[in-house]
């Protein structure tokens, strides 16, 4: 039997809401062999879509590694398999307890991908590596945003990540690491994080739990779907060229009169509530908003939308029918998790 020649593909953070569904878009839509590393052990079928898939069985391995406290161990599984893609999706992620611990989002996010990047820069078996980054960089913005728009963080995991990419940058510079960086909008989905505005007021609907919106809701969203932006990835590893940044969001130059895809946190939850027929002014209370909350970002696509022929196929609409759905379906499970967001150091 011949040996497979099908790459590998190495899928750092792959317990993420994003992680998880870039590992199914592997196993579903190419024939690499996929490698999934994640500080914490995998979590139950309500998180990981890719659990159910039998070519998991057959092209998909998993390793428990973090990769501030086992940097050493991931380069050993690195130089062990030799993977001709990385896409890393490790992150501390969330903006409001980055506040309290900014010295955890600098270790994770500036420091471990210092080192990772001078790690991999030297490496001939890697042909390119993806590295998820935010918009959020950007902060506040007005109207629609290009990539090399300067960035302008204000709060500290959106410092971390801008400075996680400047290290990267440096290394293009100067050694030509093959390296692409990807900004997406407020990704949701099926499988995310229950803490996040989305399936939080599906599942408060159910409850008949009171849902908060900060400072009103009036923030400025690009909601995209997870698949749609996992599709925008792997289109990226495979076709973008290194030393480039690529935006995946609703928007484009076709558009951008127009607000470019941006909606109103509050105008999501309403439609939310509207699905469920629940009364919107009950079911919501406003509250203080976060602080350094940017007011809006809307980003530009065009450029991946030219380059790989890729756009958002799925609707606002339908996304969220799948999120009902998700819940509705795994209820008995999710009915008795935190929803809370839970920060681990």
């Amino acid at each position: 039997m011949p040996a497979n020649t099908a790459p590998t593909t190495l899928v750092l953070g792959s317990n993420s809401f994003s992680g998880q569904d870039f590992v199914d878009l592997l196993l579903t839509d190419t024939d690499h062999q996929v490698i999934g590393v994640s500080r914490s052990p995998e979590k139950s079928r309500v998180f990981l879509s890719y659990l159910d898939r039998k070519e998991r069985e057959e092209r998909f391995s998993f390793h428990q590694l973090d990769l501030n406290d086992d940097f050493e161990a991931i380069c050993e599984l690195l130089d062990q398999t030799k993977p001709a893609y990385i896409v890393n999706f490790a992150a501390q992620s969330e903006v409001a307890p980055s506040w309290r611990h900014p010295e955890q989002w600098a270790m994770t996010n500036v420091v471990a991908i210092a080192r990772l990047g001078n790690f991999l820069r030297q490496q001939d078996w890697l042909e390119k590596y993806v590295h998820i980054s935010s918009p959020e960089a950007y902060g506040t913005c007005e109207g629609v945003v290009k990539e090399g728009h300067r960035d302008k963080p204000s709060t500290p995991y959106a410092a971390s990540k801008s400075a996680g990419d400047q290290f990267l940058a440096t290394y293009v510079k100067q050694y030509g690491f093959p390296c692409v960086i990807i900004r997406a909008t407020n990704v949701y989905g099926a499988h995310q994080q229950l803490f996040k505005i989305i399936p939080r007021s599906a599942i408060y609907l159910k409850l008949d739990k009171t849902i908060e919106l900060h400072g009103g809701g009036h923030a400025i969203k690009s909601y995209i779907h997870i698949r749609d932006v996992s599709k925008g990835e792997l289109a990226a590893m495979l076709e973008g060229t290194p030393g480039e940044m690529y935006h995946l969001s609703p928007s484009d130059e076709s558009n951008a009169g127009s607000g470019g895809g941006g909606v109103a946190v509050r105008d999501v939850v309403r439609t939310i509530c509207d699905a469920a027929e629940k009364d919107f002014e009950q079911a919501t209370k406003i509250v203080d908003e976060r602080p350094g909350q940017d007011k809006a970002y809307v980003i530009d696509s065009t450029k991946a939308r030219r380059q790989f022929n890729w756009k958002p196929t799925i609707s606002l609409e339908q996304g969220l029918g799948d999120v009902f759905a998700w819940v509705d379906g795994d209820w008995e499970r999710i009915k008795d998790l935190p929803l809370a967001y839970e920060h681990k150091a």
